[in-house]
């Protein structure tokens, strides 16, 4: 197939390349510009011998190269070429005599091209027009007569006739009009002055100019003709007012109009123009004011601040065209706002500050400032709400910053005090200054753990060294306060060391193991880990970690029965008469480990006849494969194997002897034993054990009621619960009286703490000695004297931290109330004289002499200089108590011209506070030079000017004042000017020059003359400028060219300001008259966007873009003037070159899209055209295409190509290709461009849905709704639109015997799986699905993917008894030897449950037995164990009845029983006796029995009474203090609650209580409890007392050898 499309497409190709030819035939037409839209141009059909359906067929039309405009487009309709733009001449060709565009026209089918040329032929569509709209001269009424003035042509955009032909000037009494040409034909116009001007007879005179055309109608242009008459320059400038006053607000915007100056000049013109600029002015003034040159409006040019200055004095000078001038005084005020706010000011500062500081303790000193004046100076201070500090007004504008009450540092660390200051304006203003104060720490705070209690689970035969968990406290405290110790505190688990068990890293509080545990040993224990900080002193606390260990599978079964040493006794006995399935015995076994560890199988793997007996797998039951025959052997041995289920599996084998027999009496080993009666010497027996008790029971009460006169009641200690009694709970520290440190008796309290609360506090009520005196007291002082220092205990943990505040705040009022007297405002002014610039720590005057005091008193009060917020310092006081200079003072720069220069400063000294006001006189010295406002005067007097002409020069200024100012001037000696002083009505001096000799240019051009001002200081300065006169002459020659005609080159794309070409003119002329300027004169537009002339050099520079294909060829009219106007022009002609800026344009003409992927290679698909705008070699073009896509090009007619397939498409791997086509021309450097050309491929459905995954998994719980979400599958088609759309579906099949439908639904569109009905996880726990997806595409195409479902379990199965059976049985009685002794395997029940997981986690418990005290059984494994040891008097036959919970959420249980034989062989089974045995003296025996028991329980009960009245009366122990001690919460014992669980305790339970001297850290232990049978809170009823040895350990009696760290506490 694919062969076939191959060969089909090279025809096509080699076809399509024959029918590829180029016809050659040029089309030429002649249009008239701005023809119609639509207008015919020519039949190009009848032109090219084609008839029109061949024209529309082969799509005829007008191709351009890249952004050249379509001028015509060709009619298909008609085959006519049509004006399709308007076509503008003068836009396309300029000023070309022949204007010609050219075009191609392009057919198709075959390719073919024309070329198609259009002659645009000019009409009269412009007038003349002239270069601006109005043309003015200024010419001096003396210009001579025949004077020529030159004014530029008029310009005809049209060529030939229609451009200008003529002009035309209104008639007048002074001007004639002449045109004249230049040596390259440019032409231009001149007016010619025919009558000379009279400006007193007519000031200006107003002509027009018209330019004519030679087109059909006539057109014309005008330009209007200003002629200025000048006059001569003999006035001088005249201010409207001497002296001018303003006020002006400071902070005035920028740019704020202050004041205007006018001043008239009664010359007009030049003459007569007034220009403004600043005479003397100081530096200050310059920086603040700027004046507008033209108007005399002064503006606020910087920051007006009244605080710096608050009047500025500023000469203005006024000048006319030819420098004469005249002078004003401008004073200016500047009024005060509110636009200063308050500065506060850190005096002094206590940081940090301790937090035990008391109330009123003094931190800071702050000032306040207003650098505004009056009302905006007063300042109000306050302070934010809500911090422990307040502002206490002090003297003038001095606050004290003081605490108000006690400080906490672990509440609030630090603060950031805002201090407010708000003035008085308007608006009143305000700032902040934010304070920061840290507070010291103390050590208060003890580390408190993250938890209350900490849990670890470890597997037993761990290694050494594993990490058990972490635990974590935090101390508030800082630094070393807050670092926190860890360390386990000693105790003991299961005997041993807690330290032999475990660790704990000191500082990161990881608790790691120091040795092996195993779960059989001991399941769980508890330790206590202690963390310490490290202050001083340090603080500690507790916490209680609880370590669990897991099981691991290191015990083998163990089998109760049979007993594995055998036993011919032991033989089970097998009717026979039995049929196949009997119960013939069973195999009894535990496993010490636990869960699935201890799960047991058993299997027969040797018997005397393998076919006779089978055992059952789970419950260990022997039972009959067939029924007995009397063949059968009979005796039988059976060896049977118990594993576990651990990982690896444990194992123990039994044997079992069975004997085929229907009596004992046929057993051999029961035929030779011998009945013999014992009952004379039990009876013997209990006789001595009777009289025995009794006596023991006499003497007993005897001794016991000896000894109770001996004692008297001492009082009870009650707890309920382990409370953490913090430090400052407890009484203050106790010492003897002679202060050793020693007790010299024992001190007893009764402490009461109260059940139901965890915070409860522990009270010290009374002390059994009242006479114990506290470490802080003396002999003289009664018990009764201590309740100053303790008051009530109070249980609030407020009790003792309010008497500590009380004595804090105590302490700071009397503090506060010393220091209000002490703050005290002393008056006294100083005032010293000094001169200025005087070196730095030059003695000013002599502070402590002044004041009278003593230098030590100056030194200790911290006598210094403060001044208000960025003002200098300049002087300051000595360690001697004189007051010096610390910076240079310059008068001039801080009073300015003041006539009286004085600078205030303030003495601060503290304790108490005192202030002092410091005046400095500062003293004027001659240290500045007069000084002209410039280093050279340049004045231009014309010649013709008349003697006694006077030249105004600005006086010199002496920032020094009185006899140190300017005093004289004097003039270097010249023949033509002498210096005279002038004053204003205002009192400004200023200087002239007086013209004395009349000037002569020919004689003398310019004069060079030095004026130098003195003052009259000692020693004398003087400052000195130089004046440059320049002579003028009068305006009589015109500029000239140093060419007619400027010709250059510029390549295309030069820079922007390149210089092209300099014109250069020259005017013999001098000054104003031979200041040549250049203007651009006839210039097109777009030569005037591309170029631009420098008006004072003559350079031409690039302005535009210079494009070579834009234009070729430029020429612009230089208009070169002089300062007054007389003009001529020249000629540039510039050239530019061709560079190769251009890259190829490519565009596509054609293109077929989409492409279907089933295209046979060699298959046209699109028509490629490239340009390039470059000309010459430039213009060559090289195309070609991205490698590695299937497509080619072929290069056809001219610059065209055509877009060809070269292999077969696949939609699926490539969907589209964005094509690059390159095209490089031949320039150098060479450009190129790109263009992308976008091919879609259209889809063919070749492609089945494809599934994310290979298979899917869901989980879903059991018994779970309809309609529930399992998961969602997916599958993608890379095939398109509907050839892609999937749908999915189930595949039929069957579920465990039901169709998949039955179960399952999927969602066609979105492939979502739902549950249709409930799962059972019992009755199949997975289960697999087949889901189909499948295309919409014709045909459709599909792809099947699995879905395996897992059902997961929930707790809906009750536990399943496997042993004994549920039924009962009385051979399925188990055997207990008489001798067995307490903790004695018995048996075990076996159970398995239908769930899984923790669902299947099964525990065991007796909720009722014939002895309830007997027997006790493993919550986890099963295992039935005795309590105690059996004894003749339990009952035979014993009764349990046993529960069976799963862990399931709610729980499921069952229930069995389980028959218990005491005997130590079958014989005594009453079952196997025929007959019953009588004893004659069964009645004496039971009788003695009786009284025996009955004397033991009595006595029994007495010893346990008369036990726990001594332990309520024994002696109290001592309870000795060195310092209060802490006692954590901790290190107590965990809270006792009765077995009802409501939280109170049904009797009193009392501990002794003992604390030892000489140690802070002495642990507060509970000795024993007085009712050891209490059950802990977490234990039920169902225990026996002997249960809890595991939790409590054994309660030894003594002080040294019992710890909190037994294991279970």
């Amino acid at each position: 197939m694919m062969m076939g499309y191959n060969g089909m497409g090279l025809h096509v190709f080699l076809f399509l390349l024959s029918a590829l030819h180029y016809v050659h035939g040029d089309l030429s037409y002649t249009i008239q510009e701005e023809m119609k839209l639509g207008s015919v141009i020519g039949n190009i059909a009848k032109d090219l011998g084609l008839t029109l359906d061949i024209v529309s067929a082969r799509k005829a039309r007008i191709e351009t190269e890249e952004n050249q405009r379509r001028f015509c487009d060709v009619s298909l309709r008609s085959g006519e070429l049509i004006v399709s733009e308007r076509i503008d001449r003068e836009e396309q060709c300029g000023e070309k005599p022949s204007c010609v565009l050219k075009f191609e026209l392009l057919m198709e089918s075959p390719l073919e091209l024309h070329r198609v040329s259009l002659q645009i032929q000019d009409i009269n569509d412009n007038a003349p027009r002239f270069p601006t709209d109005m043309i003015k001269l200024e010419i001096r009424e003396s210009a001579d007569k025949g004077a020529r003035y030159r004014v530029d042509a008029a310009h005809d955009e049209d060529i030939g006739q229609n451009g200008v032909q003529s002009y035309a000037l209104q008639r007048n009494d002074h001007f004639v009009f002449n045109i004249q040409t230049t040596s390259d034909g440019t032409k231009y116009g001149e007016l010619v002055l025919e009558k000379e001007l009279d400006r007193e007879e007519q000031k200006e005179i107003k002509l027009l100019l018209s330019a004519l055309d030679g087109g059909s109608p006539q057109r014309s242009g005008t330009v209007a003709i200003h002629v200025i008459v000048l006059d001569a320059n003999d006035n001088a400038p005249v201010f409207s007012q001497a002296v001018y006053e303003a006020s002006l607000p400071e902070n005035a915007a920028l740019k704020t109009s202050v004041v205007t100056v006018t001043a008239t000049d009664a010359d007009e013109g030049v003459n007569g123009e007034v220009t403004y600029g600043l005479g003397r002015i100081s530096d200050k003034s310059r920086k603040l004011f700027s004046l507008d040159r033209q108007t005399g409006e002064i503006f606020v040019a910087g920051a007006i601040d009244f605080e710096e200055g608050s009047k500025y004095d500023i000469i203005v000078q006024a000048k006319d065209g030819f420098g004469i001038s005249s002078d004003a005084k401008v004073i200016i005020r500047v009024t005060d706002v509110n636009d200063n706010a308050p500065v506060i000011s850190l005096k002094s500062l206590t940081n940090p500050v301790p937090e035990n500081a008391s109330p009123g303790s003094e931190v800071g000193l702050i000032n306040v400032q207003d650098r505004d004046s009056d009302k905006n100076r007063k300042v109000r201070c306050s302070l934010q709400q809500h911090v422990p500090f307040k502002l206490i007004p002090s003297i003038k504008n001095y606050y004290s910053l003081v605490t108000t009450e006690k400080l906490d540092r672990e509440l609030v660390s630090e603060y950031n005090i805002t201090i407010s200051a708000t003035d008085e304006g308007s608006p009143p203003l305000s700032s902040v200054k934010i304070v920061q104060i840290s507070i010291a720490d103390v050590n208060d705070n003890p580390p408190v753990f993250e938890e209350q209690s900490y849990s670890s689970y470890v597997t037993e035969n761990n290694k050494p060294g594993h990490s058990l968990c972490s635990v974590k406290a935090h101390d508030p405290d800082w630094r070393q306060n807050g670092t926190v110790i860890y360390s386990l505190l000693p105790g003991e688990v299961n005997g041993a060391p807690v330290s032999s068990y475990l660790s704990v890293h000191g500082d990161t509080g990881v608790i790691q193991s120091v040795r092996l545990f195993d779960y059989e040993q001991f399941k769980s224990f508890k330790v206590f880990v202690m963390a310490r900080d490290n202050g001083s002193p340090p603080l500690s606390s507790n916490v209680t970690v609880s370590v669990f260990i897991m099981d691991v599978n290191d015990n083998s079964p163990q089998i109760l029965y049979p007993a594995p040493e055998g036993n011919s006794f032991m033989t089970e006995l097998v009717p026979k008469a039995a049929q196949g399935g009997s119960l013939v015995s069973k195999v009894i076994a535990v496993d010490g480990d636990s869960g699935q560890n201890a799960w047991l199988s058993y299997h027969i793997i040797k018997s005397t006849d393998p076919g006779l007996f089978k055992i059952d797998l789970h419950s260990g039951e022997i039972r009959t494969q067939r029924d007995i025959s009397d063949s059968d052997n009979m005796k039988q041995n059976i060896i049977v194997a118990v594993k576990d289920n651990g990982q690896p599996s444990l194992s123990a084998t039994c044997s079992m002897f069975l004997l085929i027999s229907d009596n004992l009496a046929e057993v051999p080993e029961l035929k030779d034993m011998a009945h013999e009666d014992s009952s004379s010497k039990l009876t013997s027996y209990l006789i001595i054990a009777l009289v025995s008790v009794s006596t023991f029971f006499l003497t007993f009460i005897i001794i016991i009621l000896g000894l109770r006169f001996c004692r008297r009641r001492k009082p009870r200690l009650l707890f309920d619960g382990a409370v953490a009694i913090p430090s400052s709970y407890l009484p203050p520290n106790y010492a003897d009286v002679d202060g050793t440190g020693t007790l010299r008796s024992t001190y007893n309290y009764d402490a009461y703490l109260t059940t139901g609360s965890r915070t409860s506090d522990f009270k010290f009520v009374t002390s059994y000695n009242d006479n114990t005196l506290p470490a802080d007291q003396t002999l003289r002082k009664n018990p009764t004297d201590f309740e100053e220092v303790f008051g009530d205990l109070d249980p609030s943990p407020e009790a003792y931290s309010i008497s500590t505040r009380m004595e804090y705040n105590g302490l700071g009022l009397r503090v506060f109330l010393f220091l209000l007297p002490a703050l005290h405002y002393v008056h006294g002014d100083l005032s010293y004289s000094i001169q200025e610039e005087m070196k730095v720590g030059s003695v000013i005057g002599n502070i402590a002499k002044d004041l009278g005091l003593t230098l030590d008193i100056l030194s200790a009060r911290k006598a210094r200089i403060e001044t208000e917020e960025n003002q200098r310092r300049f002087c300051d006081v000595s360690v001697r108590g004189e007051l010096i200079v610390s910076e240079r003072i310059d008068r001039e720069e801080q009073c300015g011209e003041k006539p009286s220069c004085v600078l205030k400063f303030e003495l601060l000294m503290e304790s108490p506070l005192e202030l002092h006001r410091v005046s400095l006189q500062i003293q004027d010295i001659n240290d500045n030079a007069p000084r002209f406002p410039t280093d050279m005067i340049k004045l231009e007097i014309r010649e013709s000017a008349d003697k006694g002409a006077r030249y105004r020069v600005n006086a010199a200024h002496d920032e020094d004042i009185g006899q140190n100012g300017v005093q004289s001037y004097t003039l270097q000696r010249n023949e033509h000017f002498v210096f005279n002083m002038q004053t204003t009505s205002a009192g400004t001096k200023y200087g002239e020059l007086v013209l004395e000799k009349e000037l002569d240019r020919e004689e003398q051009k310019a004069i060079k003359l030095s004026l130098s001002a003195l003052d009259g200081g000692s020693p004398q300065r003087s400052g000195t400028v130089a004046i440059h006169v320049t002579v003028l002459d009068a305006n009589d020659n015109a500029p000239v060219f140093s060419q007619a005609v400027y010709e250059a080159s510029l390549p295309e794309n030069a820079p922007l300001k390149t210089r092209v070409v300099t014109v250069s003119a020259a005017d013999a002329d001098e000054g104003v008259n031979g200041e040549v300027t250049y203007e651009l004169g006839r210039i097109s537009d777009k030569s005037r966007k591309l170029f631009s002339l420098d008006r004072h050099t003559g350079d031409i520079f690039v302005e535009g873009d210079i494009d070579f294909e834009e234009g070729s060829k430029y020429e612009i009219i230089v208009q070169a003037k002089d300062g007054f106007g007389i003009s001529s022009d020249t000629k540039v002609i510039i050239s530019i070159s061709d560079v190769n800026d251009n890259a190829p344009v490519i565009a596509l003409k054609s293109v077929t899209n989409p492409v279907p992927e089933n295209a046979s290679p060699g298959t046209e698909v699109g028509l490629i055209n490239v340009q390039d705008r470059d000309s010459d070699k430039n213009r060559k073009v090289r195309c070609s295409l991205q490698q590695h896509v299937p497509f080619k090009l072929i290069p056809s007619i001219k610059n065209y190509y055509s877009l060809v397939t070269t292999e077969k498409l696949d939609r699926e791997l490539v969907s589209e290709y964005n094509i690059t086509i390159s095209a490089t021309d031949e320039g150098s450097p060479p450009l190129s461009s790109v263009k992308v050309v976008h091919i879609s491929i259209a889809d063919v459905n070749d492609n089945p849905p494809v599934f994310e995954e290979q298979s899917y998994s869901s989980y879903v719980t059991e018994n779970n709704k309809p309609g529930h979400s399992l998961c969602s599958v997916k599958a993608h088609d890379p095939d398109w639109r509907q050839n892609g759309t999937v749908i999915y579906s189930l595949l039929p099949g069957d579920v465990n015997g039901a169709p998949v439908s039955s179960y399952l639904s999927v969602n066609g569109d979105t492939g979502v799986i739902q549950s249709v009905s409930l799962f059972d996880y019992e009755q199949f726990k997975s289960f697999k699905v087949y889901v189909m997806a499948r295309d919409n595409g014709s045909p459709p195409l599909s792809s099947n993917v699995t879905v395996s479902v897992f059902i997961t379990d929930v707790n809906d199965n009750s536990p399943q008894i496997l042993y004994p059976a549920p039924e009962g049985n009385p051979f399925m009685t188990e055997l207990v030897p008489k001798a067995a002794q307490g903790g004695s395997l018995v048996s075990k029940v076996i159970a398995v449950d239908g769930d899984s997981g923790q669902n299947a986690w099964l525990s065991y418990h007796i909720i009722k037995s014939t002895d309830p005290g007997l027997f006790k059984i493993d919550l986890h494994s099963g295992e039935i164990r005795t309590q105690r040891d059996i004894s003749d008097s339990d009952n035979m036959k014993q009764n349990i009845i046993v529960a069976v919970k799963d862990n399931g959420q709610p729980s499921l249980s069952a229930t069995c029983s389980m028959f218990l034989l005491i005997s130590d062989n079958l014989a005594e089974v009453p079952e196997l006796k025929d007959m019953a045995y009588e004893d004659s003296n069964s009645k004496l025996t039971s009788y003695l029995i009786i009284a025996l028991v009955s004397v033991s329980t009595f006595f029994l009960t007495f010893i346990i009474i008369i036990l726990g009245l001594r332990f309520c009366q024994r002696r109290k122990p001592r309870l000795l203090f060195d310092g209060a001690v802490a006692i954590p919460s901790s290190y107590l014992p965990p809270n006792y609650a009765d077995v009802d669980g409501t939280g109170t305790l049904r009797s009193t339970y009392n501990y002794d209580a003992y604390l030892t001297t000489g140690s802070r850290t002495s642990d507060f232990k509970f000795v024993t409890s007085y009712n050891d049978n209490t059950l802990p809170a977490d234990q039920t009823l169902r225990k026996n007392p002997t249960d809890f040895e595991e939790v409590f350990g054994d309660l030894d009696s003594s002080l040294e050898s019992y710890s909190p760290y037994k294991d279970g506490v």
